[in-house]
């Protein structure tokens, strides 16, 4: 269930709209001076003339200027992040607000060419006009397949340091400031967080109710529980590059400290990493201290902070 604003047409706007929806991008020409017209609006600010008439184009244009942002300015957008916010210059004159989809970072280019791709963020009742390459194909149509918005990523492959529990000098040598590779990603939906809640009875709407949420919440949607989101450390695999051998029993002790900085929206893709803390040696095995911190993709500030502590015997 997707909570995200969308746009209402006016009495001035609908042609605009609804040609999205149909997949053509009409914008409005002058009948007497010719003059290329977006925003939609009721004269021509060229001349003044009310003698406007809707055409349709191509929607092909040049990319003017772009921005990368990584916090999303509502709520809503964080499974989106992060984002290539841009201006394209249409053929025929315009600018058009716009995000660019299906890029990588390093493939975007002030000056190069891009196509419009129509995105249909609720089938029938709305499209919005998005933009990407000439050479790349992408598909945010009604008809595509769900997983080709948002691929799954998968945590990289790593080669395993062994070492022995035993070992005191070793395993302290894990200790580090500097965090380890993402792990994959996994998304947390409505329908997990529904389920967690009627699991654990914390049903507060919060959590549950989508349309009291965008009313009332300080986040403006849905967000998941903390102890939700703790628990889906074991829906994500972080590539360790060490391995503890040697021991007969492997005990989760707690945790140290276990913190929730900031909020999960629903529909969010999250993802983890972790570092070693401290390792000591106690009177029953090895103790080691395993920060691990969730966060919500294309977010700095986690979401979880678990301090958890693993006794080795």
């Amino acid at each position: 269930m997707s909570n995200k604003p969308l746009p209402l047409p006016t009495e001035t706007s609908r042609p605009y709209w609804e040609a999205l929806k149909a997949h053509r991008v009409d914008i409005q020409q002058c009948g007497d001076c010719g003059h290329w017209i977006f925003f939609p609006r009721q004269h021509c600010p060229h001349c003044f003339s009310h003698n406007l008439a809707w055409k349709t184009i191509s929607g092909q244009g040049t990319l003017l200027t772009y921005t990368t942002t990584r916090i999303p300015t509502l709520p809503e957008f964080t499974d989106e992040m992060p984002q290539q916010l841009a201006v394209v210059q249409l053929d025929e004159g315009p600018h058009v607000n716009t995000t660019l989809v299906g890029l990588a970072e390093d493939e975007i280019r002030i000056g190069m060419r891009v196509k419009p791709v129509f995105h249909d963020v609720d089938p029938g009742k709305a499209t919005l006009l998005r933009y990407t390459g000439p050479d790349k194909h992408v598909d945010l149509s009604a008809a595509a397949p769900a997983q080709a918005a948002a691929p799954v990523v998968e945590a990289p492959a790593v080669t395993r340091r062994q070492i022995n529990f035993r070992d005191l000098e070793a395993m302290k040598s894990l200790v580090s400031e500097e965090y380890s590779a993402w792990s994959n990603e996994f998304t947390v939906t409505q329908e997990i967080i529904n389920q967690f809640a009627a699991l654990s009875g914390d049903d507060y709407w919060i959590h549950t109710d989508p349309e009291k949420a965008k009313k009332q919440s300080p986040f403006g949607t849905t967000i998941a529980h903390g102890a939700l989101v703790q628990v889906l450390t074991s829906q994500l695999s972080i590539p360790m590059t060490w391995e503890v051998t040697g021991f007969n029993n492997m005990v989760n002790y707690g945790s140290d400290k276990l913190r929730f900085p900031s909020p999960v929206p629903s529909g969010s893709r999250i993802r983890a990493r972790c570092r070693v803390k401290a390792v000591e040696q106690v009177k029953s095995g090895t103790q080691l201290t395993l920060e691990i911190c969730i966060h919500v993709v294309g977010m700095e500030r986690p979401s979880v902070i678990n301090e958890l502590v693993i006794l080795y015997m």
